[in-house]
């Protein structure tokens, strides 16, 4: 029961307005896919449309699920209007402010056709439906037809930028875009072609006085004094959106005076370059003014920390870092009060930095139509393996014989791995860094790292043995083994790009390798990579270790013998098969 306190203060910390504004947003587009659905019965008939209405009115005005969805729709529109205000530089992506304006038109869209059939049934008992909507859009007024077409477009367009950016650095996102892609395209079009159809229906339907009796009654529809009130109530709320956008946007110009005012402070890139801005910019958003690459994977958003920044000098004098920005530091593993979130960092004086990582460039020479993969947030295994003794070997040696025996051992490493569906990403002396999962499931993915491990093992007998005669002892190895979450890209500078990952879970697995030393064994595999790939509790034994930079224990299984891991694994898919 203690934990439960410590658990719900993470939790705060780990929240965010752009949470909040996400969660919201889902609840928001969960209505709008099923009102879409509901048109798109239109294709069938009219009353398939009726038909599904009651079910779509039926859920979303069940009493918690009404409050649930206002309550998702005034903050969401809230948190949009204050990111108007809040937001700075507006050249991120131009799909970002793209986003911003379509949010913003939605309120303004939507006011009349919401008024109309809530606060008509509200107030006068307006039973409004299909019928009465499409006899209005088709017969009386076709300009409005236009108007919710515009809003269907820019809704579903809105809430698609939405759900891109929450998915697109899932591990899953890159094999389910096809579908979503799929899905994007075909709702909405089935939904105006509902529309469509169903109003052709009703625009024949109503050449008949019985149906026009039947169907447009003043209970349905109201009277006119009735719609006059309620297109005043529309246009009073129209206005006073328009006022509170104008206020937004004055406040924004007293900010930025009064930030001019205030004088302005300089930023120390730590490479020569300086620039100087107003105060209450954060490092990043300064970055993007003056037009200096700074990394950013997520775009501001405090989803990363690719771009961390190491201050200069007295760091005492910089505002507390806020809970979003402590809880990603606390992420990573970072315990240094020098080390900053550069988007999150808002210095209100004169601050000198260096990057910690650096911004993704196009080589000097290479084409500006290739663009630099951008980072990427997936589900990797991890296997980092080192030769052993290779010290001692460098002494008793040559220096190219040395070079040619470790470029053998990394041979034999790199086969292994391929072999097994894996990917060499590092080479480091005489180690190196394989990445499992680039193009596999979580679980395919630790299957191969394992089965890996048992194929590096068999290359080095057979390179022992082959090197028989030069060798005063067998070559030996570590390997370390550990998935996560982790940060795929390009990193380097100009010619030096690499594609590699970083995180967590690549560090914990170079830890594991060097343990092997101390644990007599060949291979260190975390418990998460042995439950993943599906190894019964007994299969290897089991003890908990302490790893760097870590506050509690980590379980891991010990492997002796490498080679066992082969018949484990199979004899295991044999199981679950």
């Amino acid at each position: 029961m203690a934990t439960a306190p410590a658990h719900m203060t993470e939790l705060v910390r780990a929240t965010s307005a752009r949470q909040v504004r996400l969660v919201c947003g889902i609840i928001l587009f969960a209505y709008v896919v099923s009102h879409f659905l509901n048109h798109a019965l239109g294709n069938i008939s009219v009353d398939a449309m009726e038909a599904g209405v009651y079910y779509h009115v039926l859920f979303w005005q069940f009493l918690p699920v009404t409050i649930v969805f206002y309550a998702a729709a005034l903050i969401h529109a809230g948190l949009g209007v204050f990111a108007l205000y809040q937001r700075r530089e507006f050249r991120w992506k131009t799909v970002e402010p793209l986003q911003l304006v379509l949010g913003l038109s939605i309120p303004l869209l939507v006011m009349a056709h919401v008024i109309g059939i809530r606060l008509g049934l509200t107030l006068y008992g307006h039973e409004k439906l299909y019928p009465q909507e499409l006899y209005l859009f088709f017969v009386l007024a076709p300009a409005r037809l236009w108007q919710m077409t515009i809003l269907l477009v820019v809704a579903w367009v809105h809430g698609c930028i939405g759900i891109y950016f929450w998915l697109r650095m899932k591990t899953f996102f890159a094999r389910a875009a096809p579908y979503l892609l799929a899905a994007a395209v075909l709702i909405p079009t089935l939904a105006m072609l509902g529309i469509y159809q169903g109003g052709r229906s009703v625009a024949a339907d109503s050449d008949d006085a019985d149906w026009r009796k039947t169907n447009y009654t003043r209970q349905q529809v109201g009277t006119v004094a009735e719609n006059k009130v309620l297109d005043r109530i529309s246009g009073g709320l129209v206005m006073g959106y328009f006022g509170l956008l104008g206020v937004v946007l004055l406040a924004r110009g007293v900010r930025a005076l009064r930030e001019r005012r205030g004088g302005t402070i300089a930023l120390s890139y730590g490479n020569g370059k300086t620039v100087r801005v107003p105060k209450g910019l954060s490092v990043l958003e300064a970055s993007l003014r003056h037009n200096v690459p700074h990394a950013s994977v997520c775009g501001g958003r405090a989803r990363c920390s690719t771009c961390r920044i190491r201050i200069i000098g007295d760091h005492a004098v910089l505002p507390e870092p806020s809970q979003r920005e402590a809880f990603v530091l606390t992420r990573v593993g970072t315990a240094d009060p020098s080390i900053r979130l550069a988007c999150q960092l808002r210095p209100t004086s004169d601050l000198s930095f260096f990057q910690l990582f650096t911004p993704q460039t196009l080589s000097a020479n290479a084409s500006g139509s290739t663009p630099a993969r951008i980072g990427q947030e997936r589900y990797l295994v991890s296997l980092f393996v080192d030769m052993r003794g290779s010290t001692q070997l460098a002494e008793k040696r040559l220096p190219f014989d040395t070079v040619f025996i470790v470029n053998r051992f990394l041979g034999a490493v790199s086969q292994a791995v391929i072999e097994n569906g894996g990917q060499p990403n590092q080479f480091v002396g005489d180690g190196m860094l394989a990445l499992f999962g680039l193009s596999a499931d979580p679980q395919t993915a630790c299957r191969q790292a394992l089965k890996a491990a048992a194929g590096i093992a068999t290359h080095i007998d057979e390179l022992n043995e082959l090197l028989s005669h030069d060798l005063r002892q067998p070559i030996r190895f570590g390997i370390g083994i550990h998935g996560g979450e982790v940060i795929i890209g390009d990193i380097g500078y100009r010619d030096h790009i690499v594609f590699t990952a970083l995180g967590d879970a690549v560090n914990v697995a170079a830890r594991l390798q060097d343990m092997t030393k101390s644990l007599a064994c060949e291979a260190v595999v975390s418990e998460e990579v042995g439950r993943t790939a599906g190894l019964a509790d007994d299969a290897l034994p089991q003890q908990e270790v302490a790893i760097r930079g870590r506050d509690e224990p980590m379980a891991v299984r010990v492997v002796a013998d490498a080679r066992e891991l082969t018949a484990l694994v199979d004899g295991n898919a044999r199981v679950a098969a």
